[in-house]
């Protein structure tokens, strides 16, 4: 009997991202959604990871809208990773902002309801041997320093204008701009995103709720749903102990998911519950299973 998972629990790319590295070669995009189909996902996330992968699916958009048409998927949510936006380099931010502007075609597309990308990166100088990751490691951030002539005030006003503009094509295409939360961005915490949210002024900013990422920079998650009820439309799900950035399976770290899903039912919350498990960071075993695992502990708690 074909497992069917409800409609409202997606299968995050992170599932991807663990099997095939960062980011995974664009091209396997296909076989990506045969994947996602055959653990029983009916919704399902998929991402632009910077210029050049970002364009490699942007040439392939038809081929996966018909892939997602012929297994009857949704992709409720399109990830557009461009940490650009927030150079302090003008060039740099119009460049970001045009290919912001095809992963928001790709999404109304796939009939999306979003884009997604992690908040803003301060305009941070690195070492030159850092990789392009997903998250900096806490000492990594540490380390890090700024340009010698960085104004704040000039910068800020400068990032808040490429950020509302960003909204601006989104809200072209129909879509929600989502702000995903991370150690070392802006608007990462509730009171940060409240904040950036009203420098932006725009209502299609939106929030997505990271349990992992939350609990460990210490962000109340019961007190953060309930302030950020109305900025809410996606979150994602995975547990974390606390001590470090992790995307664990669910009942593997310290979250209290009684209390945790107690507060969403509160809240009413009506949106997608996207399960955001593994990385290199987490150590999971059996990818797969903890997946079907966790959308079957959502279900119970719908």
């Amino acid at each position: 009997m074909e497992i069917m998972i409800h409609e409202r629990i997606t299968c995050c790319y992170l599932h991807t991202i663990t099997k095939y590295g960062y980011p995974p070669a664009a091209k396997g995009t296909l076989e990506y959604l045969d994947e996602y189909k055959s653990m029983g996902f009916q919704s399902v996330e998929l991402e632009g990871i910077r210029k050049d992968h970002l364009l490699e699916v942007y040439e392939m958009r038809d081929s996966i809208k018909q892939k997602v048409k012929e297994l009857e998927l949704n992709v409720p949510y399109f990830c557009v990773v461009l940490p650009g936006l927030s150079s302090a380099d003008e060039e740099e931010r119009e460049q970001n902002l045009e290919l912001f502007n095809k992963g928001c075609e790709i999404a109304s597309g796939l009939g999306s309801k979003g884009v997604l990308d992690n908040a803003p990166l301060p305009p941070y100088r690195f070492p030159e041997d850092i990789p392009v990751v997903r998250h900096y490691h806490e000492e990594v951030i540490l380390s890090a320093k700024f340009p010698d002539n960085l104004n704040w005030n000039n910068y800020w006003e400068q990032l808040t204008s490429a950020y509302r503009r960003a909204c601006d094509i989104a809200a072209v295409f129909g879509l929600t701009y989502q702000m995903h939360p991370a150690l070392g961005v802006l608007a990462s915490t509730t009171d940060a995103f409240l904040y950036f949210h009203d420098a932006i002024g725009r209502d299609n900013l939106r929030f997505n709720f990271d349990t992992a990422n939350q609990y460990f920079l210490k962000d109340n998650l019961q007190l953060s749903l309930r302030r950020l009820a109305d900025y809410i439309d996606y979150i994602h799900i995975s547990d974390n102990r606390g001590s470090r950035v992790e995307h664990l399976a669910i009942g593997d770290g310290e979250i209290r998911w009684d209390d945790f899903f107690e507060t969403v039912d509160m809240i009413g919350f009506k949106g997608h519950f996207g399960i955001d498990i593994g990385g290199a960071e987490s150590g999971v075993e059996n990818l797969d299973d903890a997946y079907v695992k966790a959308a079957e502990f959502i279900t119970q708690k719908l």
